[in-house]
């Protein structure tokens, strides 16, 4: 593991890593010589496995604010690189997702894992991609619920291709926090799009897919960022046990 050795992942069993998770251990941790994980916060609030988006792995500048600004905000947050994500880092150089059925039995092994091992519920979600991935995990399992950052409920450019069918197999509380002016799927774009009742949309004013909002606004992405963490924190601890493990 040199690339995160040299980025500080302390390698250790999982074992130790769930004695960690349970005892509120934050840090950045190797896991079983094969899973790059960053643990952060107590779960006042819940628990949540959080996952990356396409381009950029849990070391990007979202996702460490996201994470930090969760943890302040009530949540126990884990992120993780997926294994191209961790091929990237090793070769430093980018190269696209595998097929998102991979990232799905991926992250679905990796949850697994956790409940079988932790007496607290984990909730699954994501960033774009990830929040993709957290959602079909959920399609096809029982989870207590799902937080996505950044829906990609479209590619830019092309609003006809929708990724929205596996939603109405998803039964658990779903919140998705998306910018208003976001190319993946803008708020009116949304407005037209038919979802379950379990699944949530909160707006945040002028922002993007990153959450970055317009100058002209007087916002920062880090508010954006930290409105979208509170609300998370809120909707979890008002579905303190969603839908069951």
């Amino acid at each position: 593991m040199p690339f995160y050795a040299q980025q500080g992942y302390v390698e250790i069993n999982f074992d130790v890593f769930v004695s960690y998770l349970q005892t509120g251990t934050c840090g950045q941790f190797y896991v079983n010589n094969h899973t790059p994980v960053t643990l952060q916060g107590l779960p006042e609030k819940g628990c949540l496995l959080f996952a990356h988006g396409a381009g950029a792995g849990q070391a990007s500048d979202f996702m460490r604010q996201f994470a930090t600004l969760a943890a302040r905000a009530g949540i126990q947050l884990m992120t993780f690189d997926f294994r191209y994500m961790q091929r990237m880092n090793r070769e430093g150089r980018r190269r696209p997702p595998t097929k998102i059925s991979q990232l799905v039995t991926e992250m679905s092994d990796w949850y697994a894992s956790l409940i079988a091992a932790v007496d607290v519920p984990v909730w699954v979600g994501g960033k774009s991609m990830g929040g993709r991935v957290a959602s079909l995990v959920a399609a096809q399992r029982q989870v207590p619920g799902v937080i996505v950052a950044g829906y990609p409920f479209h590619p830019p450019r092309s609003p006809d291709r929708l990724r929205l069918a596996h939603w109405h197999q998803v039964s658990a509380p779903s919140l998705i926090v998306q910018g208003e002016r976001d190319p993946f799927g803008r708020r009116d774009e949304v407005a037209t799009y038919t979802l379950p009742a379990n699944v949530h949309i909160e707006w945040l004013a002028t922002g993007d897919h990153d959450f970055k909002p317009l100058r002209a606004s007087g916002l920062r992405q880090e508010e954006l960022i930290q409105q979208a963490t509170r609300k998370a924190a809120d909707f979890m601890l008002a579905h303190p046990w969603g839908n069951g493990r």
